[in-house]
C-alpha cells in the first residue's frame, strides 16, 4: 500500500516508529497535535493517521477517546510498539561528559535508574524527537537526549546506551484510522476486536445490565473506560474494546441486548487483533 499515514510529533517520535512499523510503505506525515493528524486524514492528505490511545506504564492517552468518535474515521488496525529509550548524544561525546539529558516529561521517571546511576540530571523537554533535533543544532557537548533509535537515526545523533528503561514491558498500543471501515476482514488465529462507544440510559442499574449480555454471549471485553463528554458530570460516555465481530452471532446478540439500556451506540472499528496483544 501506498500513501501517506499521519502521526503527532516530530520526525523519530516514537509514533513515527509506529508508522515505520505498521506501515513501512507509506510515507510518514508529521503534525503538531493529534486533531491535526485527524484533519490531514479527513481533508485527504493522508490516507492513515497513528493514534496511541493507552500505555502499560501511564495508562490511557489523554483526549484520544473524546476525538475519535468525533472524527468520522474509522478504526482499521492496531499495533502494539515497545517503548524503547536510548541515550544519546553528538558523535564522540561520552556518557561521563554528559551531566544532562532532555527528553519529554514521561521518559524521565522511565529512565531514573540509569539516570541515578551515571549521576545525569534530567530536565523536561515539550518533545523528545525535538529535543534531539534542537540538540544536532545546538552543538553542546554535555547535553543528551531520551529518545527513540529513530531520532538519533535521523538527526545525526550517536547511541550511548540503548534500552535503558526501568520497565521491561513498556508497551505503547496504537490504533490506524482511515476514512473508510473494513468490515471484510476475519482475524485468523488471533481473532478479531471491535472498538465502540456508548452512552447508558438514565435507569437504575442501566451499566450493569448493558454488560450482562457480553457475559451470557460469552464475549470478552478486553477494555472498558468512562469519560466524560460535553463538559457534564451526568452525561457519562462509554469506549468498549471486545474480542470478536459484529457479524458473529455472539456478538450481534450482546450488541443487541446493549442496545436495551443505551440511548446511543457507536461501532469505532472492527479490525484484525495485533499478535502482540497475546
Amino acid at each position: 500500500m501506498t500513501g501517506r499515514i499521519a502521526f503527532q510529533g516530530e520526525p523519530g517520535a516514537y509514533s513515527h516508529q509506529a508508522c515505520r512499523d505498521a506501515r513501512p510503505d507509506m510515507e510518514p506525515l508529521p503534525c503538531h497535535t493529534f486533531e491535526d493528524a485527524i484533519r490531514a486524514v479527513q481533508k485527504g492528505e493522508a490516507d492513515m493517521a497513528m493514534l496511541p490511545v493507552e500505555n502499560s506504564t501511564y495508562g490511557r492517552v489523554a483526549d484520544i477517546h473524546r476525538l475519535m468518535p468525533e472524527s468520522g474515521l474509522h478504526i482499521v488496525e492496531e499495533a502494539f510498539v515497545r517503548v524503547h529509550i536510548s541515550l544519546m548524544a553528538l558523535p564522540g561525546v561520552q556518557i561521563e561528559d554528559i551531566d544532562t539529558v532532555r527528553a519529554h516529561l514521561v521518559l524521565l521517571p522511565q529512565s531514573a535508574g540509569f539516570l541515578k546511576q551515571y549521576g545525569i540530571k534530567g530536565e523536561a523537554a515539550a518533545d523528545s524527537a525535538g529535543a534531539a533535533e534542537e540538540l544536532a543544532r545546538s552543538g553542546s557537548r554535555t547535553e543528551g537526549v531520551l529518545a527513540s533509535d529513530l531520532a538519533a537515526e535521523l538527526n545525526g545523533l550517536h547511541i550511548l546506551a540503548r534500552h535503558i528503561e526501568d520497565h521491561a514491558h513498556n508497551t505503547t498500543r496504537f490504533l490506524l484510522m482511515a476514512r473508510e471501515p473494513d468490515m471484510s476482514r476475519r482475524g485468523g488465529e488471533h481473532g478479531m476486536m471491535t472498538s465502540f462507544v456508548f452512552r447508558v440510559r438514565n435507569i437504575p442499574a442501566a451499566l450493569y445490565k448493558a454488560m450482562g449480555g457480553f457475559a451470557t454471549n460469552g464475549v470478552n471485553m478486553t477494555k472498558l473506560e468512562s469519560y466524560m463528554v460535553d463538559g457534564s458530570f451526568s452525561a457519562t460516555q462509554f469506549y468498549a474494546d471486545i474480542e470478536g465481530h459484529p457479524d458473529d452471532r455472539n456478538v450481534q446478540l450482546a450488541l443487541e441486548e446493549l442496545s436495551y439500556f443505551t440511548s446511543q451506540m457507536d461501532i469505532l472499528g472492527t479490525y484484525p487483533a495485533d499478535p502482540k496483544r497475546h
